[in-house]
C-alpha cells in the first residue's frame, strides 16, 4: 500500500486519539474509585450487621431493666401498704406477720436495686458500644457517598471528554484516504496502528529493530507504507527515524 507522507503523518494524531479515546472509555466505565467502593459496600454490610446484633442485645438489656424497675415499684409500693397496715394493726399476731413481710419485702428490694444498678451498667455498656459501631458504620457511609459523588463527576467528565475525542476523530480521519484509514483500522485491532519510527525505535512496541529490518524500511519509496516487524503497526517516518 502507498500512502503520501502527509497522510501517513496524520496517522499518528488518529493513534493518539484513539488512546485518549480508549483511555476515557475505561475511566467511563471502570472509575478509579470502584475497587474501593465495592470494598466500602461489603464493609458496610458487615458493619450494619454488627450494628443490628449490638442493637438488638443493648434493646434486651435496657427491657431488663425496665421490668427491674417495675419490680422495685411493686415491692415499694407493697412495702408502704404493709407498713399502713401495720400502723393500724391491733392484733399482735397480725402485726408480727406484717414485720415479717415487710423485712422480707426491704431485703427483695435491696436486691432488686442492686440488680438494677448492675444492669444499668450494662445499658450504659450497651449504648457506647452502639455508639462506636454506629461511629464506624457513618465513617465508612461518609467516605463511600464522597468516593461515589466523585466516581459520577469522573464518569461524567470521561463520557464528555470521549464524545469530544470522538469528534476530533471524525474531523481528523475525513482527511485520509478510506484504504489507508481502513488498513490503519485493520492493525490497531492488534497494536497501536501507527506509531512513530525514532532512531530505529518502535515508539508502539518500544524495540529497537535490528539493522535488517532498518536497511529494509531505508530502501523503501517515500510513500511506501511500511510496518513494525515486531508489532505489526504502521511505522511513520520523518527525520526523526534516523534512516
Amino acid at each position: 500500500m502507498n500512502a503520501s507522507p502527509e497522510h501517513q503523518r496524520i496517522l499518528l494524531d488518529v493513534a493518539d486519539l484513539d488512546r485518549r479515546i480508549a483511555q476515557a472509555e475505561r475511566a467511563r466505565t471502570k472509575p478509579a474509585q470502584a475497587a474501593r467502593i465495592t470494598e466500602l459496600v461489603a464493609i458496610r454490610q458487615d458493619q450494619l450487621r454488627e450494628l443490628t446484633s449490638l442493637t438488638g442485645a443493648r434493646d434486651d438489656v435496657r427491657t431488663e431493666l425496665t421490668r427491674l424497675e417495675s419490680d422495685v415499684v411493686l415491692v415499694e409500693q407493697r412495702r408502704a401498704r404493709d407498713a399502713d397496715r401495720l400502723a393500724a394493726a391491733t392484733n399482735s399476731k397480725e402485726a408480727q406477720a406484717l414485720e415479717h413481710e415487710i423485712a422480707s419485702l426491704t431485703r427483695r428490694q435491696s436486691d432488686l436495686e442492686d440488680a438494677q444498678l448492675d444492669v444499668m451498667g450494662r445499658v450504659e455498656d450497651a449504648d457506647a458500644a452502639v455508639a462506636a459501631q454506629q461511629a464506624l458504620l457513618d465513617t465508612t457511609t461518609a467516605e463511600g457517598s464522597a468516593l461515589t459523588a466523585q466516581a459520577k463527576a469522573d464518569v461524567a467528565a470521561a463520557t464528555e471528554l470521549g464524545a469530544q475525542l470522538g469528534r476530533d476523530r471524525e474531523a481528523v480521519t475525513a482527511t485520509l484516504p478510506a484504504p489507508l484509514l481502513a488498513e490503519y483500522t485493520r492493525r490497531a485491532a492488534n497494536s497501536a496502528g501507527a506509531a512513530l519510527l525514532t532512531r530505529g525505535t518502535c515508539e508502539g512496541c518500544r524495540i529497537l529493530l535490528p539493522g535488517t529490518d532498518i536497511a529494509e524500511i531505508r530502501r523503501a519509496a517515500e510513500d511506501a507504507v511500511v510496518s513494525c516487524p515486531e508489532c505489526g503497526c504502521i511505522l511513520v517516518r520523518t527525520e526523526e527515524s534516523g534512516l
